[in-house]
């Protein structure tokens, strides 16, 4: 077992949604490494009501029980993919509230990207990169951008994301800087 723990988030929760898609693929590019060992976390399965604690979560943890175990998952990770949708130029709701739940446990992790939406979900991608800044997290440059002409097929089920060798080599080169950013990180918080 690889001493890298990566989680694929998954950042969309509504009915239907096309990330588990890329999500699943990910994560069968993610086990054939043995650098890695790579986990699917679904924001469904965090079900955290809209952010109202007393005090930001840099100075005092959430007491709210799915809030502590969000941040046992996350602070339990070494480094991260998000797996976003564009929505109106941004990101969705439920990741940045869940990304504002919790503060230490994002703390000097590096963060990937894969996208889809408008221009392959870059928008969505520019803001996360800004917001993980704040957390004091370190997001990278490589991403993987699924535009309309490989999203609109994989959606109707014409296509698998593994058909496009394109989006299967950005995928190797993100998950190379990723391990890269990791192992440093890690041993850098140590």
């Amino acid at each position: 077992m690889a001493d890298l723990r990566i989680g694929i988030i998954m950042s969309t929760t509504r009915e239907g949604r096309f990330a588990d898609k890329p999500a699943q693929w990910l994560k069968a590019i993610g086990d054939e490494r043995p650098d890695l060992d790579v986990e699917l976390i679904d924001l469904r399965d965090y079900p955290l009501p809209f952010f109202n604690e007393k005090a930001s979560p840099a100075s005092q943890p959430s007491q709210n029980p799915v809030s502590r175990q969000w941040a046992s998952k996350i602070g339990s990770l070494d480094g991260f993919v998000f797996i976003t949708a564009e929505y109106n130029h941004g990101y969705s709701g439920v990741l940045k509230n869940a990304m504002d739940y919790i503060y230490t446990e994002w703390n000097r992790k590096p963060a990937s990207f894969v996208a889809y939406g408008g221009v392959g979900g870059a928008r969505a991608v520019e803001q996360l990169r800004l917001v993980c800044v704040e957390l004091q997290m370190a997001p990278l440059r490589n991403a993987v951008h699924i535009a309309r002409e490989q999203f609109g097929p994989v959606m109707n089920g014409e296509k698998q994301l593994s058909d496009f060798d394109a989006l299967g080599k950005a995928a190797g080169g993100m998950l190379d800087e990723l391990s890269w950013w990791t192992k440093t990180l890690k041993a850098g918080r140590s």
